[in-house]
């Protein structure tokens, strides 16, 4: 049994891990967190997650983790992720972050905390789009630099960070495949007279709108054909289970930076 801490309990993915959490046999929610002015402290978290009192109220003292579970989870954002970190620092006790829209120097002082204890790290959970990171590695090794390459993802009206974690990751794993700089070859946005498209560049654009969970097509356009690689995801509960998987997995690792590649055995 892996006994399981969310950070965020009150927000839609939290609660998704709490409510998914009691239907997996192997887990269970026994510490709930907010921020310390939040509105939900002292609710129970199972009523929030609409499964019922559980007797799991929200509070906000995660230093005192360790006394109360064996993995975190947080899916809270960059900024409440960033504001935490010192507190996972004290708790030490593994941790899965879901959350997304790092800073580069963000992403450093995430890598040092897993110098200290395990930590899951990962801008999708979903076990389909892991996989469509390894397509595209593969695709990428094939074609080498002969089709261009463009990226489109789409989320939901509410979503305050772009591109995604998702599409950054994918351009990553092509880039990397490829040796190509994202600094210099990434293109986020284009308008006027820009010229023709360098052999190079990697477009990554960014719709958001409506109701959208989250949608990601990479297009590898050749002359006379193009190949798209397309994941969707029709529900937040594909990545709710992701995260779920990853503490399961965690519990009882070294310290160290592990992605769900490690996770999934990718």
């Amino acid at each position: 049994m892996v006994n399981i801490g969310v950070i965020g309990a009150a927000g839609r993915m939290g609660r998704r891990i709490i409510a998914l959490s009691g239907e997996d046999a192997n887990t269970n929610i026994t510490a709930a967190y907010e921020y310390s002015k939040s509105e939900f402290l002292g609710q129970d978290s199972g009523t929030l997650a609409g499964i019922g009192e559980t007797g799991i109220k929200i509070e906000s003292d995660i230093e005192n983790a360790k006394n109360k579970c064996d993995v975190l989870i947080d899916f809270t954002g960059a900024k409440p992720t960033m504001s935490n970190l010192e507190k996972y620092r004290v708790a030490n006790i593994p941790l899965v972050i879901g959350s997304t829209g790092f800073e580069p120097d963000e992403i450093e002082r995430i890598k040092e905390l897993g110098k200290q204890l395990p930590v899951v790290f990962a801008p999708n959970m979903s076990l389909g789009v892991n996989l469509t990171f390894k397509i595209l590695e593969m695709v990428s090794k094939a074609i080498g630099d002969i089709y261009d390459i463009e990226i489109i993802e789409s989320h939901h009206r509410l979503k305050k960070d772009a591109p995604s974690g998702t599409a950054m990751k994918m351009a990553e794993v092509i880039a990397n495949t490829l040796k190509r700089d994202l600094d210099k070859d990434a293109v986020y946005c284009r308008r006027g007279l820009i010229g023709e498209r360098t052999d190079k560049e990697i477009g990554i654009q960014t719709i958001r709108a409506g109701d959208i969970v989250g949608e990601h097509t990479v297009m590898f356009c050749g002359q006379g054909e193009r190949i798209e690689i397309t994941h969707k995801a029709h529900t937040r509960d594909t990545f709710a289970k992701g995260a779920i998987t990853a503490a399961k997995w965690l519990k009882g690792k070294s310290p160290a930076l592990y992605s769900m590649f490690d996770v999934l055995g990718l």
